[in-house]
């Protein structure tokens, strides 16, 4: 890494390949367990988001592991090995996976000092503030102000999902409050967001389609009149995330200030927890 403080973040980020390194970002993969295989998210080509969507389809177990201090402490170490004196490591809520109590064991025995940030968020809202990160740093920043920078961003977006049920939330352990609604998740369709590292209920609605309505209005009111960066994500769902990305777009043209509004397919840690017809919009101020 050619910075003096190296920059980490984990898989669940959702930040493109090409991007990370272009921005001299390492990612430490996080694992999917499907049946008695287990897989390196953005390592192992086994560990898509289809072939998690079709396991949890087929009802095949499917579970998903944090990264090992061990693997921490070996990035942290090639940074240290690579020139760098400190080193800043930026990941998804720790409310959510143990991945940043992880990387705080690991920066205990590392051979430079690192900070751990826990951005209480998830997907695209954790890998904006990595960017902003990015940033900072490549401005001549300190790891204190990328950390800082990193932490505001992710703590002004906005992450809200539609699940078609919340029951693979329930089986990976990850629904927090909006267990509330699982007595009556078969009448309604919810959508969720992330509250303080945790999946809360925004609301509840009767049809996927206006679902997918609402979604688009809290984006929008999310945005207000703001400079933002919009993530439409989805498993198992294109056409749909399609017609909110496309919506958003135009909706938000003024807001995106010349920029593309991003949309793909989850990961398959995330893809793992929400299940297949998940639709999601991340809206994070710049």
């Amino acid at each position: 890494m050619s910075r003096q403080v190296a920059l980490v973040t984990d898989s669940t980020a959702s930040l493109r390949p090409d991007v990370a390194a272009e921005r001299d970002i390492a990612v430490v993969p996080l694992q999917v367990v499907v049946g008695a295989r287990s897989f390196r998210e953005g390592v192992d080509p086994e560990a898509t988001p289809e072939t998690v969507a079709e396991a949890l389809r087929s009802w095949t177990p499917v579970s998903t592991s944090r990264p090992t201090p061990a693997t921490f402490l070996e990035v942290y170490e090639r940074a240290r090995e690579d020139g760098a004196e400190e080193v800043l490591s930026i990941h998804l809520s720790g409310d959510l996976s143990g991945t940043p109590e992880s990387a705080r064991l690991a920066a205990r025995e590392a051979g430079i000092p690192v900070r751990v940030v826990d951005t209480r968020q998830l997907g695209m809202a954790a890998g904006y503030a990595v960017l902003s990160a990015a940033d900072v740093l490549d401005d001549g920043g300190s790891c204190e102000e990328a950390a800082g920078a990193a932490l505001a961003r992710a703590d002004a977006a906005t992450s809200l999902f539609y699940v078609d049920t919340l029951e693979y939330l329930r089986r990976g352990g990850r629904i927090g409050p909006a267990a509330a609604l699982l007595g009556s998740a078969l009448a309604v369709k919810p959508l969720l967001e992330i509250v303080d590292g945790l999946v809360s209920t925004r609301e509840k609605v009767r049809t996927s389609g206006r679902a997918l309505n609402r979604l688009e209005e809290l984006a929008a009111v999310a945005a207000g009149d703001r400079t933002v960066d919009v993530w439409v994500a989805h498993l198992a769902n294109p056409d749909r995330a399609a017609l909110l990305a496309e919506a958003l777009s135009s909706r938000l043209e003024q807001n995106l200030d010349g920029h593309a509004l991003e949309m793909g397919e989850v990961g398959a840690v995330i893809g793992a927890h929400v299940g297949p017809g998940m639709v999601a919009v991340v809206v994070s101020p710049r």
